[in-house]
C-alpha cells in the first residue's frame, strides 16, 4: 500500500472517528435531583478517541514514539529534566522508592530499617512502597484545613535512620514546600513528592514537582489528564534517570528503548558482576525490579489529553471556588479548605470537615448528598495505622496523630473536575444547604 492511500485512509478513518463520538457521546442535559453528579471522571473529545484509533493503527503495542513524545512535552511542562512513563501513579512511587535502595547510591543507599517520614492522612500507595522495600514509615500529624504534613513535627520525627521524605500534596494542595526541603537538604534525607493528586499545582510559581529529588504523577480517569491506567516519574538528576529507567524495566542494566539494540555501543563488551565478559548487555540485570511500562496507546491519549491541561486546571480553580463562596456562609459548622500562602493549588477534591460543634454527623450529610446523587469521598485511608492492611508492621507515629484520627472520623470530600457544570455545582450547593434548613 502507498504512503499516500495509507495517509487518505488515516483521515477517512479521522472523520469517522469524530462521527462516532459524536453520535456515541453526546451532551446530557443535568436535571437536579435526577443526573448523577460525580466526584470524578473522565473528560475528553474526538481528539483523544482518534489518538487511540491512530496508534492502534501503527501496532505499536508497547511504548513508542507517543511515549517518547509524551515524556518529552510532560517534562517542559513541569520544568523537570526528565519524566518516564510507567502504568499507574502507584507504580510511579514505587519505582520512585525503590530506586533509593540501589547500591549505586553508596552511603545515601536505603537499606532495610532506615526511616522515612511521611503521613498517616492519605492514599495506601504513598506509604506501601515504603514498607515493601523494608523501610519504616514514620508518621507525622496534619494541619486541619490543608490536611498537609504539619512541619513543625518534622524534628521530633527525625532519628539517626531517617533517610527519606515521602509526601503527597493533598488533594492537590501543596504541602509546606520550602519548610520541607530545607529539612531534607539540613538533613541529607531523599525528597519525593507524590504528586498524582497536584499536576499544575504551582508554590511560588514553580510548580510542584521540581522541588525534591523525585515526582511522581498519576494519570487515572480522575486525576488531571488520563491515560486511563498510567503514571510518571520525574527528576532533574540523570543519575535518578537511568535508575528510573532499570527499576522500570526488569532492573536491566542496559538502557536501550524497545526495539532497540547497541545504545551503549558495546553490547557485548561488559564485563559485569560475576558474568562472563561480553554477556549480552541487554540481559544484564543491576537491580531488582518490576516490568512497569504503558502502552503506546494509553501515551497517545495523554498526549491528546496534555493539550488541554491548562484548561482543565483552570476549570478545576474555578470550580473550587465557586463551591468555596457558596459555602462560606456555613463555615460556622463546616471547616472549608485553605492554602498555604505560596500555593496556588490545581485542585483533585474540595474537602469539607464537619466541626465537632455541628448539630450532626459527616456520615448524616454524607448520606444527604448520596441521596441527592452527589457523589463524595472520604480522604481516602483516613489514618492508615488503623487500617487492617497494617496491622503488624513495623511504623511509628510522632505524637498521638489527633489531626489524622479527625480527618479520619469528620472529613469528605466533593469533586471539583472540569465535567461539572455550574448547575451541577449549584445543586451540591443547594442540597447541602438544604441539609441544614
Amino acid at each position: 500500500m502507498s504512503i499516500d492511500k495509507k495517509t487518505a485512509l488515516r483521515e477517512q478513518i479521522k472523520k469517522l472517528t469524530t462521527e462516532y463520538y459524536q453520535e456515541a457521546f453526546p451532551v446530557r442535559e443535568f436535571v437536579s435531583g435526577q443526573s448523577p453528579t460525580p466526584v470524578s471522571g473522565r473528560v475528553f473529545d474526538e481528539a483523544d478517541l482518534f489518538a487511540i484509533v491512530d496508534s492502534g493503527l501503527d501496532f505499536w503495542l508497547t511504548a513508542g514514539r507517543f511515549a517518547e513524545q509524551f515524556e518529552a512535552k510532560f517534562a517542559k511542562f513541569v520544568g523537570v529534566r526528565d519524566a518516564r512513563l510507567v502504568n499507574s501513579g502507584s507504580s510511579a512511587n514505587l519505582v520512585a522508592v525503590s530506586l533509593l535502595t540501589s547500591p549505586t547510591l553508596g552511603a545515601r543507599q536505603l537499606k532495610p530499617g532506615d526511616e522515612v517520614i511521611t503521613v498517616a492522612a492519605g492514599f495506601p500507595t504513598t506509604v506501601n512502597p515504603v514498607i515493601q522495600n523494608r523501610l519504616v514509615p514514620v508518621f507525622v500529624d496534619v494541619k486541619l484545613g490543608t490536611y498537609n504534613i504539619d512541619p513543625s513535627q518534622l524534628e521530633a520525627a527525625l532519628s539517626p535512620r531517617t533517610k527519606a521524605i515521602i509526601l503527597a500534596h493533598t488533594l492537590g494542595n501543596p504541602f509546606a514546600v520550602t519548610a520541607v526541603a530545607e529539612f531534607a537538604k539540613t538533613h541529607n534525607l531523599w525528597l519525593i513528592e507524590d504528586c498524582c493528586d497536584a499536576l499544575g499545582s504551582t508554590w511560588n510559581g514553580r510548580v510542584v514537582g521540581t522541588f525534591g529529588d523525585l515526582a511522581t504523577f498519576s494519570f487515572y480517569p480522575a486525576h488531571h489528564i488520563t491515560m486511563g491506567e498510567g503514571g510518571c516519574v520525574a527528576t532533574n538528576k540523570p543519575q535518578l534517570t537511568k535508575l528510573i529507567e532499570s527499576f522500570r524495566d526488569w532492573g536491566r542494566d542496559c538502557w536501550c528503548q524497545p526495539g532497540k539494540d547497541n545504545t551503549c555501543g558495546k553490547r557485548f563488551d561488559w564485563q559485569l558482576g560475576t558474568l562472563p565478559h561480553g554477556y549480552d548487555h541487554k540481559y544484564t540485570y543491576s537491580h531488582i525490579g518490576y516490568n512497569l511500562k504503558v502502552s503506546d496507546m494509553q501515551a497517545a491519549v495523554g498526549l491528546s489529553q496534555l493539550a488541554k491541561l491548562p484548561g482543565f486546571i483552570a476549570r478545576r480553580k474555578e470550580n473550587f471556588a465557586y463551591l468555596k463562596a457558596g459555602l462560606l456562609p456555613l463555615s460556622e459548622f463546616l471547616i472549608l479548605p485553605e492554602h498555604e500562602h505560596e500555593a496556588d493549588p490545581s485542585w483533585f477534591g474540595f474537602p469539607i470537615g464537619v466541626r465537632p460543634t455541628a448539630p450532626f454527623e459527616r456520615d448524616q450529610l454524607t448520606r444527604a448528598l448520596g441521596d441527592a446523587l452527589i457523589g463524595t469521598r472520604l480522604l481516602f485511608g483516613g489514618n492508615l495505622m488503623r487500617q487492617p492492611a497494617y496491622a503488624g508492621c513495623e511504623l511509628r507515629a510522632v505524637g498521638e496523630l489527633s489531626n489524622t484520627d479527625f480527618v479520619m472520623n469528620r472529613v469528605f470530600w466533593v469533586g471539583v473536575y472540569p465535567g461539572l457544570t455550574q448547575p451541577m455545582l449549584d445543586h451540591v450547593l443547594q442540597t447541602i444547604v438544604h441539609f441544614f434548613t
